[in-house]
């Protein structure tokens, strides 16, 4: 299992005056569909395909519904959710209503066992991609 890189010559914003440097981007291969991880997980379960689907549609469907009420939803070992939002300031505590809410952020943050299988991850330049 290989993470695709590509190199990217970039302004720094913090300092825009100075010369552009050179920075790794990661390369999303390809975006792997619902039913296809659905099929995946059947393949390695006694769930035939439908049941994935099924299950996969019921986690959506209760996940959002769990971070409308303001939980925090915990996959086990894999990661959590939660809801964070960008808000105006405002001068006084009571100025502060539900209309200064600005935006509403889905924040995922992952578990140990997550964290250490991607720490391990095999970097490839995405140049390696195209065949020869």
């Amino acid at each position: 299992m290989s993470v695709f890189f590509n190199r990217v010559e970039r302004v720094n914003p913090q300092h825009p005056g100075t010369p552009k440097r050179w920075y790794a981007v990661l390369k999303v291969v390809n975006q792997v569909a619902e039913k296809e991880v659905a099929k995946m997980i059947s393949d390695e379960t006694t769930l035939n395909r439908k049941e994935a689907e099924m299950a996969l549609d019921q986690l959506e469907k209760v996940l959002i519904n769990l971070l409308l009420e303001s939980h925090s939803v915990q996959l086990g070992d894999w990661g959590s959710f939660h809801l964070t939002c960008n808000s105006q300031g405002h001068d006084t505590r009571e100025e502060v209503t539900a209309d200064s809410i600005t935006k509403l952020n889905i924040r995922f943050t992952p578990g140990k066992q997550l964290r250490e299988a991607i720490a391990g991850a095999n970097f490839v330049p995405a140049e390696s991609l195209v065949s020869k």
